[in-house]
């Protein structure tokens, strides 16, 4: 264990290798004919171009939050300047795996589409492995730039008492990581909702011509939207909740000394899980595999949980080297760590399948959708509402019980390696979620290129089953939020010595109310956001349908024959042929670019700025109800928007599959999704960014506004003044009195006290002259030689010092 220990960014670089190879392996792939080309390079522009502008804008924050971070860190004990320099490496990988799995995708997308006119086993091998770039770029970066900082800090300051400072400074690097994963997230989901509504509002609902038509002038944005929401901003999202959790962890491992690795043991635990899950991860990969006819859901959940099995094995061996069977500060040693880590991979586990039932196509929640869209929109948004809300049982009393198992095993320092145990598997976990808008963006490539009809079923065959996958990883992601939060949490009030959150004060309530606020009001941001931005896209896709006249024309003929090319006459074909080329894609691109970069920004710092005003202002103890009242209602709130978005979503396909499309039903089912559109790819997910963000924030400036001893003990003190402490005494004096030979005295004293039901006796013996004897029984309130039985009834009120 100590060669693991000692060479941990090699794992990390292990990860970036596996990227290297395959990535190099899906380039070499066929990208099909010159039509499918230029789409994937219009999708892939328009992805680029997006990371571009976002990149600009969030380069700009970084520099400046970077400078108050080095100020800080500099003129505050317990901290130091290199806090920034975590702080922009953190920002730096969180980008580059974004950026990493931009590229990927968009370079597997039109292969992917070219491998499905071969076979589906081909078809799924290159998505799989466009993903796997994504998945393995993330934990790659994670590991390789916590375990390196952290060995580099160690050596800038040696020794245990050092370990507090180091962790603060490394805190840094989640800081970063988070900030840019909550601008991706917002960006990316105000993207491609903005597109996502454009393009069914108008073309599906209005025009009546089929998703991903070429003739969409918002098709091509909407499948950069795929990109830039569910790729980099979902990589950016769980890799930010990757570090989060390892250095929660870390942070709450340095109160607890092991007898090996100079003390430490329980401080590199979460590296090591982190280390030899990418190892898993990587032969997870070489599960997935499908024959032609076969089950593309079968080879993911193969490679998915075959990994995770390996995890749980490798946990064990690995937990129970690094620490000791028994050890102060975890009840059950070892085996109780193990325990509370398994409980965090079958928590994600159950909260995903909870997920999936309330989301997926066929099931009783979704079929309730199906048939109430039938009335009317009015009807789909109720169910659609009722469906999420509902949907929020389950998931919330599983992460609920998670918490309670693991910190009953191994205390606070249990939960946050429940958090590490749940997000170890990440590298094939995410691998599966990008594997689903790649295979969702080369069926939008055979449509657009008008490939055969078996070509698209490959492409929809594997985009059904993305769809299952994305909603058990929007499960995981939710989960290891929560538990991630609250292990930060747990990290901020010890660094901050915040004993306990006593929401009888009003300070502390006051935070709590405030906190269970703002996920309301960002979410609030968000989808206002996405209203805005789609206005502007309909407007846009609407002015190209009327003043374009090639596009006009083309339209009107497939109205004619509700878009079947079979019926078109020659001289309909030629009218349909020299539209080709006249939609102007860029300015869709161009209005969600530009919406979603100019939207992103107020969310975001609501974000962090917050929890720095209400820390400064209001003190740790307020810092602290404001982060218990934003993980509340930020965990339910997540769970209801995007479980509502996903059910809204599958219902519509239904209703697709059922042949009734253009039907008052199917007409209904569009305006739910499109309702749930933001719910499950802005609002939902940003808010499981925004609940760690808060707690990372709080975290880096917990050094700054901790309270020292006077405050902890005026703390106490004011919490105990609430309490009257009712005790019931009885004491029983004896006193025998003999002289001695020289005749001096000897008082034998026998106090007896009896409280509350304990008895406890205490013998005093005074000897001297008999004055001397009397004056110290007199001192001690004790009358002659009489026995003297009292029953006192006392009430103790500890008052706060004035």
């Amino acid at each position: 264990m100590e060669i693991i220990v000692n060479y941990l960014p090699l794992f990390g670089v292990l990860g970036l290798l596996f990227v290297y190879v395959k990535n190099t392996w899906v380039t070499k792939q066929d990208k099909g004919n010159e039509k499918m080309t230029k789409i994937a390079k219009h999708i892939a522009d328009g992805a680029m171009s997006f990371l571009k502008a976002e990149y600009k804008i969030l380069l700009i924050f970084i520099i400046a939050v970077a400078i108050l971070l080095y100020f800080k860190g500099e003129n505050e004990a317990g901290s130091n300047g290199m806090v920034a320099l975590s702080f922009i490496i953190g920002a730096i990988c969180s980008a580059l795996a974004g950026f990493i799995g931009m590229r990927a995708a968009t370079k597997a997308n039109v292969r992917t589409t070219q491998a499905a006119r071969t076979s589906l086993e081909k078809a799924l091998e290159v998505a799989f492995s466009g993903g796997s770039v994504m998945g393995m770029g993330v934990v790659g970066l994670g590991v390789l730039g916590l375990s390196g900082l952290f060995m580099i800090y160690q050596y800038m300051w040696p020794g245990a008492e050092n370990i507090p400072m180091v962790l603060n400074v490394l805190s840094g690097f989640s800081l970063g990581a988070s900030s840019i994963a909550l601008f991706a997230r917002v960006g990316g989901g105000i993207y491609t909702k903005a597109a996502d509504v454009g393009a069914d509002l108008v073309g599906k609902v209005e025009a009546g011509i089929p998703e991903d038509h070429p003739l969409n002038p918002a098709t091509i944005a909407d499948n950069v939207g795929d990109n830039v929401g569910d790729v980099a901003g979902m990589g950016a999202d769980l890799f930010e909740s990757y570090v989060g959790s390892i250095i929660g962890a870390m942070v709450l491992g340095a109160f607890i000394f092991t007898p090996n690795f100079s003390g430490l043991g329980a401080v590199y635990l979460p590296l090591v899980l982190a280390a030899v899950g990418i190892v898993m991860s990587i032969i997870g990969t070489f599960f997935v595999r499908v024959k032609e006819g076969g089950s593309p859901h079968k080879a993911l959940n193969l490679g998915e949980f075959g990994s995770g099995a390996l995890m749980i094995v490798a946990s064990y061996f690995i937990i129970n080297e690094m620490l000791p069977e028994s050890i102060e500060g975890l009840p059950f040693g070892a085996m109780g760590v193990f325990y509370a880590t398994l409980t965090g991979l079958v928590a994600g586990f159950c909260v995903g399948k909870a997920t999936e039932y309330y989301t997926g196509t066929g099931t009783k929640p979704v079929l309730s959708i199906v048939k109430q869209s039938e009335t009317g929109s009015a009807t789909n948004i109720i169910a659609g509402l009722g469906v999420g809300m509902m949907s929020t049982m389950f998931p919330v009393l599983l992460i609920a019980i998670a918490i309670i198992v693991s910190h009953h095993f191994a205390g606070l320092y249990g939960i946050a390696i429940a958090a590490v145990g749940m997000l170890a598997n990440t590298g094939i976990q995410l691998a599966v979620d990008a594997y689903g808008p790649i295979s969702d963006n080369a069926g939008g490539i055979a449509q657009m290129a008008d490939l055969p009809s078996e070509v698209r079923e490959r492409t929809d065959k594997l985009d059904a089953v993305g769809n299952t996958t994305a909603a058990i990883g929007k499960g995981f992601a939710i989960a290891s939020a929560a538990l991630t939060a609250l292990a930060l949490f747990a990290a901020f009030m010890k660094t901050a010595n915040v004993t306990s959150i006593d929401v009888s004060q009003p300070k502390i309530m006051a935070g709590l109310l405030v906190g269970g606020m703002i996920p309301f009001v960002f979410s609030a941001l968000s989808m206002k956001a996405v209203g805005r931005a789609a206005m502007a896209m309909i407007e846009e896709v609407r002015r190209q349908f009327r003043d374009i006249p090639q596009l006009h024309a083309a339209l009107e003929v497939m109205r004619k024959h509700d878009s079947d090319k079979t019926n078109f006459s020659e001289e309909e074909l030629a009218i349909f042929d020299e539209a080709d080329g006249y939609v102007e894609y860029e300015k869709c691109v161009e209005i969600s670019t530009e919406a979603s970069i100019r939207e992103m920004v107020l969310p975001g710092l609501l974000a962090l700025v917050v929890p720095v005003a209400v820390g400064f202002i209001g003190g740790a103890e307020m810092l602290g109800g404001l982060l218990a009242g934003v993980t509340t209602t930020g965990v339910v709130m997540a769970i209801f928007q995007s479980n509502a978005g996903g059910a809204w979503d599958n219902a519509k396909k239904m209703i697709e599959e059922q042949g009734k499309k253009g039907t008052e039903a199917h007409k209904a089912a569009v305006v739910g999704d499109t309702v749930g559109d933001p719910f499950k790819d802005t609002s939902g997910p940003s808010l499981n960014i925004l609940l760690k963000l808060m707690s990372v924030v709080a975290l880096v400036i917990a050094p700054s506004i901790a309270l020292d001893i006077v405050e902890v003990a005026d703390y106490s003190n004011e919490k105990a003044a609430t309490e009257v402490v009712v005790k019931e005494i009885s004491k029983e004096v004896k006193i025998e009195m003999t002289k001695n030979d020289d005749g001096t005295v000897k008082a034998t004293v026998a106090t007896t006290t009896t409280e509350n039901g304990e008895v406890l006796t205490d013998v005093k013996i005074i000897e001297g002259t008999e004055e001397e004897v009397e004056d110290k029984l007199s001192s001690d309130r004790i009358e002659g030689t009489k026995v003297k039985v009292e029953k006192i009834i006392v009430e103790e009120i500890i008052k706060k010092k004035s």
